[in-house]
């Protein structure tokens, strides 16, 4: 073995001098080129300029010129779909050595593009869509996929839910189209109809998750597709009112395997807290301004409460892949593992996903099969967020622990029992409550693609997918615990079943013909939905086991099935005049017989006016494109199933009937609508695409008009005629116009340096056009409620305004600046104050969305950073209407509380929620991302391996005047808000 083994070495050895040799004589090139994922390009076209000849890159990406004379050799390294890359290279009797990345094509109009139920080219688009692939995405510590585009699309708002591990954000395209239906778009990964996981209040029925898109893998996606118009939206139909996201995932490809490893690890910090007074400023105020009694109450601690239940943060995100190509069959294999703490201690999240795809073609590739299976796993440990509402009020003279029968932990005491007017202590609070959730997810699907032989214009598709999942889990309190001292603690269980299943068939016939110079593009198809959710209703019990309340029902199951015909036809003419149209019925069970179909139809037109002759010599004019579409889409999901039956529910346990000593639950009607339907949108949309300078400038403009009728709101009708004097029925229109604006540039463009800008704009404003079956424009629905009062609400949808506009009343102040209390503007000048003087001002909805990001690329250096700003909305300060007031820090019950420092100003006695002094404009600029990579780039020449590493910091800066923790609130109520941390990441890449 000892003389094979040196045989073998000898070998090499001779073989590497050989190579040196023959290099070392005239001199060479050598050198790998790869793509901006770092992903090896085999077949990429080398050409040498000098020389007049190519080669081409092997399976590895590397290639060769050997036995070069002495002299300076310009490269020209060029791929299908991206960008030709020049390369000067001296050679001097020595073997030299290129790296060679290549970008994606910056003008991208032959750029395939993924739209409902087939594919364009982005340059022949009829319908309003923008498309963001990965190497645009957000960087850093992305643990949700919404998360990815934020500031990326014009059109498209993500408000973060908060800090919370895996929680997820409020997407909107063109602010929704609903008031009391669903406002989310329809998502759909790799032909996978996902389900919103919402009930008709909006409510999450998954639980065990903070956010169910946060079981999807960030890491495994590679472009998402927004599609914006009715045009684009309408062969969704009676789902697509809010838009349509496509999200595609990454797969295999030809040639040799890739692996590829990320480590993501981080730190999470406070951004900010809340300003409350400090001990001392507190210990002040009583003094100052207490009785004896109250100043007696005062502790000797100086506890900072945010400090005690908030923390640094670890997160780490490993995600391992391998691709490539086993004969004819492409293949990914992925795994990712995300552990990530919240800053609210105890807060925790564990996620493990995997996801398989297979690629083969059978029949001499007339056969395509796409296999995607997706899964995973998650373990959360969820903090109780009933500590960050109480560490803001907790008194700051009282220390954490006390010896005592509840923990140990500080409590105001009523007696021998902790108070039950006062707040608890925030760390026992956490401590004290242990709230788990595990979910399963899995979805996916077989998507068989037959070009007939004997008329290969002709492709039947056949889709059959799945999404179930699984949430589990339950939280448990002690006996001695304050916060449930008076049940004997409490343990409380869930479990949730969702089994979604999806089949689809469609025929696709593409022809051209070139006599005519015409093509056709013509799809029909059927689609079938079933979505069913199960839920398990165990009782509540006390800390020893005993039963403390019964659910009525044991178990509960929703069902509803969807089917739908569809069909498009695109039309083009001399490649100049493209003429879309699209149609879509759908069947509903939710809805009675009468009302169960919906037809959602569509146009479009596109003109590439740089095509034309008059155009032709323009030659830094690369795309000029005018597109104008109108269609019809709907709105089914947030409904109720079977709401236009007759129901009856059953009453709690407080409202039994008593016969002798049994106490008898009692059914009661509900209110129907025998006639409730579809929400139905219509929308015009104009667009104008641009390019110049061979796309190094290029973007886009629409203008939109969308109106909504049949909208579901609440509205009085006669006692007697229904079960309840409220029904909600489909009587409302509601408006929505906007512009969009995109805009694309690369300034810079040299071999070692280039600079890529991109700006995106959106102005939307909306209003509610009717509310009621019988004209009437004074009427409005109370909507936004808030803390701190009994059936008190901040907002309504009304005629002529935005829907939850904000009704208060308008605070007068002294010439200080400071608000008189209880004094308002008698705005009807009828000489008292009343309800009639609540003006209608402001919105949560911004007027303004904008979104910048850049990139700078130096050799092998990228800086890149993320802005947003949205400008012209108002949040309402709950935090502070509601514990910012004298009898909230004097307490008349016995006990102190802290209050949000803006106490000191207004120094209000009482509550005075209605007052617009608690309505700020909450206008921002943020810096979302900062991040910086170096691209080490091949290891050794004689080896594939690739490493890059970066460093990002999310949640920079926010500039803003509002006073509270986060600006960013959906909804515009800001209440018990997780912050969201400043983080600090390092990363790595690897690839081979």
């Amino acid at each position: 073995m000892r003389v094979i083994y040196m045989k073998r070495v000898a070998t090499f050895v001779l073989l590497v001098m050989a190579n040196m040799v023959v290099f070392a004589q005239s001199g060479g090139i050598r050198g790998h080129v790869y793509d901006d994922t770092n992903q090896t390009l085999a077949g990429a076209s080398i050409f040498v300029r000098e020389l007049n000849r190519s080669v081409g890159t092997d399976e590895k990406g590397n290639f060769s010129i050997p036995n070069l004379s002495d002299g300076s050799y310009t490269l020209l390294i060029s791929y299908i779909g991206y960008e030709t890359t020049e390369k000067n290279v001296v050679v001097a009797g020595q073997l030299v050595t290129v790296d060679v990345q290549l970008l994606p094509s910056a003008e991208g109009l032959d750029e395939v593009v993924v739209i409902g139920y087939g594919t364009q080219k982005k340059g022949e688009l009829t319908g309003s869509v923008t498309t963001v692939n990965s190497k645009d995405f957000q960087k850093g510590v992305i643990t949700t996929p919404d998360q990815l585009i934020s500031g990326k699309a014009a059109g498209v708002q993500i408000t973060p839910a908060g800090g919370r591990p895996g929680s997820g954000s409020t997407i909107r395209i063109r602010a929704g189209a609903s008031l009391n239906a669903s406002n989310d778009p329809l998502i759909v990964i790799d032909g996978v109809p996902l389900s919103s996981f919402k009930n008709a209040n909006g409510d999450n029925i998954l639980p065990g998750t903070a956010n169910p898109l946060g079981l999807i893998n960030p890491n495994d996606i590679e472009t998402f597709t927004v599609l914006k118009d009715a045009n684009a939206t309408a062969i969704y139909g009676s789902r697509a009112s809010n838009g349509v996201i496509l999200i595609t995932t990454k797969k295999g490809a030809s040639g040799r395997p890739t692996v590829n490893f990320t480590s993501q690890n981080s730190v999470a910090t406070l951004a900010k807290t809340m300003d409350v007074l400090s001990a001392q400023e507190f210990r002040d105020y009583v003094i100052n301004n207490g009785s004896a009694a109250q100043i007696e109450r005062l502790g000797e601690a100086d506890t900072d409460w945010q400090k005690e239940i908030f923390r640094s943060a670890l997160t780490t995100d490993n995600n391992l892949s391998i691709g490539g190509a086993y004969k004819s069959l492409p293949y990914r294999f992925a795994l990712g593992y995300l552990s990530q703490q919240g800053v609210l201690k105890r807060d925790h999240m564990d996620r493990t996903t995997a996801a398989i795809t297979l690629s083969p073609k059978f029949f001499d590739d007339h056969l395509k099969v796409d296999l995607n299976l997706k899964g995973s796993l998650q373990n959360a440990m969820f903090g109780n967020q009933d500590a960050i509402f109480n560490a803001i009020q907790f008194d700051p003279t009282k220390p954490v622990h006390e010896e005592n029968d509840f923990g140990n932990y500080f409590e105001w005491m009523q007696g021998a029992n902790p108070h039950p007017l006062a707040p608890r202590n925030p760390v026992g609070l956490l401590n004290l409550r242990d709230d788990n959730g595990k979910v399963a997810r899995s979805f996916g699907n077989i998507q068989l693609d037959y070009s007939f032989h004997f008329l290969p214009e002709l492709r039947a598709n056949l889709n059959l997918a799945y999404d179930i999942s699984r949430g589990r889990g339950g939280a448990e309190v002690p006996a001695f615990a304050a916060m449930n001292f008076s049940t004997g603690g409490s343990i409380t269980r869930y479990l949730t079943d969702i089994n979604n299943k999806v089949g689809e068939f469609f025929l696709n016939y593409n022809k051209t013909v070139e006599h005519i110079n015409s093509n056709f593009d013509i799809t029909a198809g059927y689609g079938y939905y079933d979505f069913e959710t199960k839920t398990n209703n165990y009782p509540t019990l006390r800390a020893d086991g005993s039963v403390l309340t019964t659910p009525p029902f044991p178990f509960d199951i929703q069902q509803n099935r969807l089917i739908s015909y569809y069909g498009r036809v695109i039309y083009t003419l001399n490649d100049k005049y493209i003429l879309s149209g699209t149609a879509r019925t759908d069947g509903s069970s939710r809805f009675s017989p009468q009302n169960r179909w919906g037809f959602f139809p569509s146009a479009g037109f596109t003109w590439r006016i740089n095509k034309e002759e008059f155009l032709q010599n323009v030659e830094p004019l690369s795309q000029l494109n005018l597109r104008l579409s109108y269609g019809i889409t709907g709105q089914q999901d947030g409904i109720a199933n079977y709401s236009y039956l007759p129901n009856y529910y059953l009453s709690v346990n407080e409202s039994q009937y008593q016969f002798g000593n049994q106490f008898y639950p009692t059914y009661s009607p509900i209110a129907y609508d025998q006639d409730i339907r579809w929400e139905s949108t219509a929308t015009y949309n104009g667009g104008l695409d641009y390019g110049f300078l061979d796309g190094r400038i290029s973007g886009s403009i629409d203008v939109y008009y969308k109106r909504t009728k049949d909208l579901l709101s609440v509205i009085p009708i006669p006692v007697g005629t229904n079960f309840s004097n409220l029904l909600l029925t489909n009587v409302g229109n509601m408006e929505n116009r906007g512009v969009e604006l995109n805009f694309n540039a690369t300034p810079i463009k040299q071999d070692d340096f280039v600079w890529d800008v991109n700006f995106n704009f959106t102005y939307n404003h909306n209003k509610v056009t009717n509310l009621t079956a019988v004209e009437d424009p004074n009427y409005f629905t109370e909507v936004g409620y808030i803390e701190g009062g009994t059936g008190q609400n901040v907002q309504v949808h009304t005629v002529g305004y935005s829907p939850f506009t904000y009704r208060l009343y308008k605070q007068v102040y002294d010439d200080s600046g400071k608000p008189l209390e209880g004094v308002y503007a008698d705005l009807n000048g009828d000489g008292e104050i009343n309800d009639l003087d609540r003006q209608l001002r402001h919105s949560p909805l911004p007027k303004y969305l904008l979104g910048f990001s850049t990139n700078f690329n130096y050799r092998k250096w990228t800086l890149n950073a993320v802005l947003r700003s949205n400008i012209g909305h108002y949040v309402y300060d709950n935090v502070s209407s509601n514990m910012a007031i004298r009898n909230n820090v004097l307490n008349p019950a016995g006990n102190l509380n802290n209050a949000p420092r803006d106490f000191l100003n207004s120094n209000f006695q009482i509550n005075n929620a209605i007052s617009d002094y608690y309505l700020q404009n909450a206008s921002f600029l943020r810096m979302d991302n900062l991040g910086l990579i170096y691209d080490i780039g091949q290891l050794s020449f004689n080896s594939t391996a690739k490493l890059s590493i970066s460093a990002n910091v999310q949640n920079v800066f926010t500039i803003t005047n509002y006073k509270g923790v986060d600006p960013e609130i959906q909804g515009g109520i800001d209440n018990r808000v997780y912050p969201r941390p400043r983080t600090f990441v390092l990363g790595l890449n690897l690839g081979f």
